[in-house]
């Protein structure tokens, strides 16, 4: 996908483009996922009302979602709008959400054309209403032939109900199966189809199937937590945390996140290449089996056998 994209790295703006060349492009990260948080805070800390947090948010979004598309980054995803929100926050602020989310569709398809970004969601976005949905239907269609980032927008989301999600589909393709072998589920689960469920096979299922997992994850405000956010996806993502609001960050701030990712060595489980242990020359696990046992299984002491006593009365110990 890098090969047909064309370099827009100039349309950077200064100190972005000095940022940029410090980084080494070839290890890029192919897809960052952020957790916009902090909108509250930042209206509260300026005596002003959540609703205008939100609006300031949504401009941070595009921001950054330029710097992304100037960069060639494959894939951004944002958590817009999490299961829980529409759950737990006032009907007040998710109406104003929901408007708000259409009126950034409509305003900004063709800013997203001008910079090639291709619209996504992840979510249920069948449970919000009907209106967004149509306004969100036609702007991923108004941006399908772009060839750049792709911009996933997780509304409604949380990362349990996807798995959930993927189950129920896993279930009902192999009950299809069934029907349409003329047998049951429980034969079709002992001719192998048991055995053949795997990692990949719930990765396929989930929201995330087309995309790549993220190789790096970012928390606005400074909170140490997921937040129920593509839990399956980010096993192994490095995770940046910065306690600027969201309101606040831009398209530098990015770009600090990656060059700090790019400082950090990826082991997946693995020993890196920094790792200070010769593993060559390690010594045979069997031999280290044995010296641990050695030393964790007492010993057997001789104890000297007590003088026999005249009148045959036992010690008591």
């Amino acid at each position: 996908m890098l090969s047909r994209v064309p370099d827009r790295s100039h349309e950077l703006s200064p100190d972005e483009l000095s940022l940029y060349r410090q980084l080494d492009t070839s290890r890029l990260p192919q897809h960052v996922a952020i957790i916009m948080d902090g909108n509250g805070r930042w209206a509260g800390k300026r005596a002003l009302k959540r609703f205008l947090g939100h609006q300031q948010g949504a401009e941070s979004v595009q921001y950054v979602v330029e710097t992304a598309s100037r960069i060639n980054l494959p894939f951004l995803t944002l958590y817009a709008f999490s299961l829980e929100n529409n759950l737990r926050r006032p009907k007040s602020e998710v109406s104003f959400l929901m408007k708000l989310l259409k009126s950034y569709l409509v305003g900004n398809v063709k800013r997203m054309n001008d910079n090639n970004v291709r619209m996504a969601y992840i979510g249920r976005t069948h449970d919000l209403p009907q209106e967004v949905q149509e306004t969100m239907q036609w702007a991923m269609e108004a941006t399908a032939r772009n060839t750049g980032t792709t911009l996933t927008l997780a509304l409604n989301y949380g990362a349990r109900s996807e798995i959930v999600d993927a189950v129920r589909r896993i279930l009902t393709d192999l009950t299809t199966e069934a029907h349409s072998r003329g047998c049951s589920v429980e034969d079709i689960l002992g001719a192998g189809a048991l055995d053949a469920l795997d990692e990949s096979t719930i990765a396929s299922a989930l929201y995330t199937a087309h995309m790549p997992d993220p190789d790096l994850i970012i928390r606005t405000s400074g909170e140490q937590r997921i937040s129920n956010f593509l839990l399956w996806q980010i096993a192994y993502a490095e995770i940046f945390v910065t306690d600027r609001l969201w309101p606040d960050f831009r398209g530098i701030h990015l770009l600090e996140a990656i060059a700090d990712y790019q400082r950090r060595e990826r082991r997946f489980g693995g020993l890196g290449e920094s790792t200070d242990e010769a593993v060559a020359t390690l010594q045979p696990a069997e031999e280290v089996a044995a010296e641990i046992q050695d030393h964790l299984v007492p010993k057997p002491r001789h104890e000297t056998k007590p003088e026999s006593k005249s009148d045959h009365v036992l010690t008591r110990r």
